[in-house]
Order: structure tokens, then sequence, then C-alpha cells
């Protein structure tokens, strides 16, 4: 059997209309040094037909498929433990390798880091149009030594909270506590950052993903992950100096007033998430009053401040603007028709 260097690791679930293509960016430019290992979570769409087609043109496609679906986090962690390579790049299921990226990559794992951060662009969701060019801040490959673990938290862990960005030795991440990241959504940063890495990292600053934006399945829910579930998986990286952590991300975004009105401008924050979320935490009676407060202010008029402010020159403005515009207050979506609907 060929030696594997690298398991380009998919978890998915209801993709169908997404990984085919994915599948074809990756397939094209796959050496026989390379296995893609998809874990589907219990689809019940036309998923398990599209990688089986997919499977007809390259053997090296294993398709692992669960009864139940385990939540991302899990998923993610059990393609990794289906893997064969020295590395396993975790990559998403609906976004595009640009040409060259295999390769690109392989070059950097023959390196022998521990964890290679990989670049990438964002587009529009038919990737015709292109919003970021690059989604990391600087324009040059850097290397990080062991020792400079704070520094690679503070420069790449915004960036990588896309999963598609890492490339892990596959001996590191079975060596690591999983478990305790299981439904943080984000269990490749605990995978990281839970205690410093046995070697050096590489981050390659040439974009070589192409990200759909607007195309995640978890919109709904993006108050809670980004504002409780996000802080809490940062707090528990002891591997990164509290320090560091606490100028890096603010222990309790959802204290902040402008947190507050960005999440309800795009339409994730309202009394539900209140009293779900932050009731329970807030004992201040006037902190109290001003969260309730936000939560039920008018929806329109609040993505319509969103959509003015997002005009300023700002980094991501461009980013931010556009989920003003997907929010469900946005006026164009609050004045569409229904289905059906005259």
């Amino acid at each position: 059997m060929t030696h594997i260097k690298l398991s380009i690791c998919i978890a998915t679930r209801n993709r169908a209309d997404y990984i085919g293509e994915t599948l074809r960016s990756i397939v094209g430019q796959a050496t026989d040094a390379v296995e893609i290992v998809v874990l589907d979570g219990a689809s019940t769409d036309a998923t398990p037909e599209v990688v089986a087609e997919l499977r007809t043109t390259f053997p090296r496609l294993r398709y692992v498929r669960k009864e139940r679906n385990g939540g991302v986090d899990c998923d993610y962690d059990a393609a990794v433990v289906e893997a064969q390579g020295v590395y396993c790049w975790l990559m998403s299921d609906d976004d595009l390798l640009k040409p060259g990226a295999i390769a690109r990559v392989l070059d950097a794992i023959d390196q022998g880091y521990s964890l290679v951060v990989v670049n990438a662009e964002l587009r529009s969701l038919d990737l015709s149009e292109l919003i970021d060019a690059s989604r990391l801040q600087f324009g040059a490959d850097r290397t990080y030594r062991a020792n400079e673990f704070d520094r690679l938290f503070d420069e790449t862990s915004a960036y990588l909270s896309y999963i598609g960005a890492v490339v892990i030795r596959h001996d590191v991440w079975m060596a690591r506590e999983r478990e305790p990241f299981f439904g943080s959504y984000f269990i490749h940063e605990g995978v990281i950052f839970q205690h410093q890495l046995p070697g050096s990292s590489f981050v390659i600053a040439e974009p070589l993903i192409s990200i759909r934006f607007g195309n995640t399945q978890w919109r709904p829910k993006e108050f809670e992950i980004r504002m409780i579930r996000w802080p809490a998986l940062i707090a528990s990286l002891a591997g990164v100096s509290e320090d560091v952590r606490h100028r890096r991300y603010p222990v309790e975004p959802w204290r902040s007033f402008k947190s507050l009105f960005f999440y309800r401008a795009k339409g994730t924050y309202d009394l539900g998430e209140y009293r779900r979320w932050v009731r329970p935490r807030v004992h201040k009676l006037r902190d109290r009053a001003r969260a309730f407060a936000i939560a039920c202010f008018p929806g329109m008029l609040a993505n319509l401040i969103g959509l003015l402010f997002c005009r300023l020159p700002y980094r991501d403005s461009n980013v931010h603007l556009l989920d003003m515009k997907a929010s469900r207050f946005f006026y164009r979506n609050w004045f569409k028709k229904a289905p059906g609907k005259p």
C-alpha cells in the first residue's frame, strides 16, 4: 500500500449540493500520498450517492457513515480517528481547494511541523464574487517555534476558528484531550491550544482555499456559539497565558452593548437568547435591563443602524455588511413574499 502522508478529513451532514464540488477540487490535484476521509453524520439527503460517484474515480476516498449525528466536533474527531495519514487536513464540506493547494501543503508537511495553517480567501455563496482576498492579515509565510506558543495563538487563533485552515499531525491530535471540547463547535482550537505543541508551526500566507461566505449551518445558534461557547473554550486553554487570552478575547463578550446590538442587528439575538444565555449570567439590575432592552429593540431599525455602521472603513467591514444583509431583519428579506402567497 502507498504510504499516506496526508488525510483530508471531512465531516459532513446534508451537504449534497456542495460536497461533490468540494471533493472534485481535491481529487483533481491529489497524489498517491493523499487520501480523503468523509465522515457522514447521518445525512438524510443525497450525500451518500454524491460521494459514491466520486469514489469510482478516486479509490483512496473512504466514506464512513454514522447512524446518528454526533455533532460537528465529535464527527471531525471520528474522521481523524479513521485517517491513515501522517497529517490530517480538517477540510470543510462546502469550500474549494485552489489549484496547487495540496502540493503546497505536502511541501510544508515534509518539514515535520506539528501544525500547518492554510490561508483562505472569502467568496460569495456561488463563488463568483471575491469578498476578501486573504483572511490572514499578513502576506508572508511565518514559522512559530514551540516556545512561541502565545504568539501563535495571538496571531492565528481568530482565523483558526475556520476549521478548514488546520493541517495537524495525526499523532499530535490523537495524543490530546478531545472529548472535553465536544459541543464547543471548535474542537480543533481546543486540541491545538490546550497545551504547547511539541514542535514548530508553519503558516502558509498564500490563500489556498476558497470559502463560501454565508453557508454556515449554525447561523441560527450564532449568538450561543460566538458569545457563550467560544469564550468558554478560550477560558479553558491553559496552554496559552491568561494575559494573552484576556487581551485577545473578552471573557464575557455578551456584557458589551456593541456586541449585543450587533447580534440583534444580525437577527441572532432576541428575547429567547436573552432568557437562555444572558439573564442567568447577569446579576445587576442595570445590566439586565440593558440586555433586555437590546433584545426588544426593533430588529429592522437595528439592522439599518448596522448597515450604516458597516459602511465605515475598517477591517472586515464588507464581511459584516454582508452579515447584515443576510439578517432576517434586512429590509429586502423582510418584504420577500413567502412561497405560494399572493
